[in-house]
């Protein structure tokens, strides 16, 4: 009875969120805090961005909030960097701890930007137009940083089922100029139990609309539903594949898929592929051509991991394929206490 119960509270949930994002829907291109869609975590990464069924993962809290729902370990922590394109760098960190009977708590941090961009000003001359003029700042260069503090809680409600909550800080500011929001994020992993199977959903990004001057822009509203299972395991070596449908509010639908190959519990390779999503554009329109709206392909990467004076420790590569532009690089490392 208490499983029927819990299912219909997360049904009740998702639809409210469905009717939430159809409500708040605009169009392609007009959401801000883009940063908010670059993925976290080389594992997650490197699977093809498949991540919303992974669980007990700090990283998580970037993702599905239910999965940092911690079982076997005490504490993780975790360090992501990752190279962006155009030079902009994307670090993260993440630290959960189970407190027991209570569930498991975590915060974290995404820092996203670029300094010392060439400033290419717009200053009248005309003494008479000053008291129009927006722009303030006479640097030679200027700075652009996104920052994202994230507050996190899961457990499990029953022993297959998890539910969480992450509350998050977004704040934007480019040449001196800032903006801020608040915004949510829900998310349920099941663990069906057979072949590790679990399904889950996830709600990202409900929140507040950020404003530059007088232009106002949304957040990337997104909800995924996802699943991952071993088809296949033997002693400490497993194949995990994992699939995810991703609607975003300002884009198609996409489908995320990855897999894993895990050997004696040390080391893993990964790939990953996002159908519908490389080289997908915005359908233009009747003043403008269509414009490339995506541009990550393929995925891969590789971990190895080890147990040392009761810790786990685990080193993450992931590396992703771009059109037009150089690759994007990731790194993590994570530590996990008993």
């Amino acid at each position: 009875m208490k499983t029927i119960n819990y299912a219909r509270i997360i049904l009740v949930a998702v639809l409210c969120c469905a009717q939430i994002a159809v409500a708040q829907q605009r169009k392609a291109g007009l959401t801000g805090a883009a940063f908010l869609k670059v993925g976290v975590g080389a594992k997650a990464v490197g699977m093809g961005s498949a991540a919303t069924a992974l669980h007990q993962d700090v990283n998580q809290m970037f993702w599905n909030p239910a999965g940092i729902a911690l079982k076997d370990e005490t504490m993780q922590a975790s360090f992501s960097y990752n190279k962006w394109i155009a030079d902009l760098n994307h670090n993260a960190a993440a630290v959960s701890y189970n407190m027991e009977g209570v569930g498991t708590l975590g915060i974290g941090v995404i820092q996203f930007g670029i300094t010392g961009i060439p400033a290419d000003r717009d200053i009248p001359r005309d003494p008479t137009l000053k008291p129009f003029q927006v722009e303030t700042n006479t640097n030679a260069t200027y700075d652009y940083s996104d920052l994202a503090l994230h507050l996190s809680y899961a457990r499990y409600v029953i022993n297959n089922l998890s539910l969480g909550a992450t509350l998050k800080y977004i704040s934007q500011t480019i040449d001196g100029q800032s903006v801020s929001a608040i915004a949510v994020d829900f998310g349920s992993v099941y663990h069906i139990g057979v072949m590790d199977w679990t399904i889950a959903a996830r709600f990202n990004n409900l929140g507040s609309d950020m404003k530059f001057y007088d232009i106002a822009f949304g957040l990337p509203l997104s909800f995924s539903i996802g699943t991952a299972l071993a088809p296949w395991s033997q002693g400490d070596n497993k194949l995990m594949v994992a699939v995810d449908a991703v609607k975003p509010q300002d884009g198609p639908q996409y489908f995320f898929t990855g897999a894993e190959f895990s050997m004696m519990n040390m080391i893993s390779v990964r790939g990953g592929w996002k159908l519908n999503y490389s080289g997908t554009d915005d359908g233009g329109t009747t003043s403008r051509a269509a414009i490339n709206s995506t541009i990550e392909g393929f995925s891969a990467g590789a971990g190895i991991g080890t147990n040392f004076a009761g810790y786990n420790i685990r080193l993450d590569y992931s590396y992703t394929q771009m059109d037009l532009i150089d690759a994007a690089h990731r790194i993590t490392v994570s530590i996990g206490m008993k």
